[in-house]
């Protein structure tokens, strides 16, 4: 069987990602998951497993130095040969980076002088430290949101709010893969962000989950994401 063949047996033998978010039972557990990630090649396995460490927000140290992650994520960054998995992980550093200086600088801190973040809004950030959203709006829609959740002190509500920003980028970088390898890292991504948000929000995930597919996107749709993505 053909790389090809194998990337589409195995994509048509998961639920459809919908159907992660509002089945009232999760229609995959991990371990069945895993049984149907065994058909890839052992080096995408293993991308695969890096890439999904990499994305979990659970996944580092509390010891782990900000040079110790920034050399993780270059690493990574040099072994990707695809533009979208490149994408994604940048558009991940980006929000890390975005929600790190939000953090930071309510608790006082003075903007970072030394390295904090492989994100390319690093010096941006520092740059506009004073700025409520570090002017960032256009690139980060969300931003504003996010500064008020925090300022509300709702650490649940603020969790909730970045897995649907997640779950939103990798939906959009989805529909332009169906039976590919980027196809599976997505699917995989989405199903961790489902686990998580299943164990933050109990039986309100599938409601919550069905309204944001209901939007079907309409707020990130009016802006040129595509865009702030290159």
């Amino acid at each position: 069987m053909s790389d090809r063949d194998s990337y589409i047996s195995l994509v048509t033998s998961l639920p459809g990602p919908e159907r992660l978010f509002l089945a009232k039972q999760p229609p995959l557990s991990r371990l069945r998951l895993e049984k149907r990630l065994a058909s890839l090649e052992p080096e995408d396995r293993t991308l695969l497993a890096e890439l999904e460490h990499f994305m979990a927000w659970g996944s580092y140290s509390m010891g782990d130095s900000d040079q110790t992650s920034i050399t993780r994520a270059k690493a990574l960054l040099s072994r990707l040969e695809s533009s979208t998995l490149r994408k994604i992980v940048t558009e991940r550093l980006d929000l890390r980076a975005a929600i790190a200086g939000l953090r930071m600088r309510r608790r006082g801190d003075p903007a970072p002088t030394a390295p904090w973040s492989a994100s390319r809004l690093t010096r941006h950030i520092v740059q506009h430290w004073t700025d409520p959203t570090f002017e960032l709006d256009a690139r980060l829609p969300w931003i504003g949101e996010a500064l008020r959740l925090l300022e509300k002190q709702d650490p649940l509500g603020f969790e909730r709010f970045v897995l649907d920003v997640t779950h939103r980028q990798l939906k959009r970088h989805g529909a332009r893969h169906s039976f590919d390898f980027e196809a599976v890292v997505i699917y995989v991504l989405q199903w961790s962000i489902f686990e998580r948000w299943a164990r933050s929000d109990g039986r309100g995930a599938s409601a919550r989950f069905e309204s944001l597919n209901r939007a079907a996107l309409a707020d990130f749709q009016a802006l040129d994401l595509e865009a702030f993505s290159r």
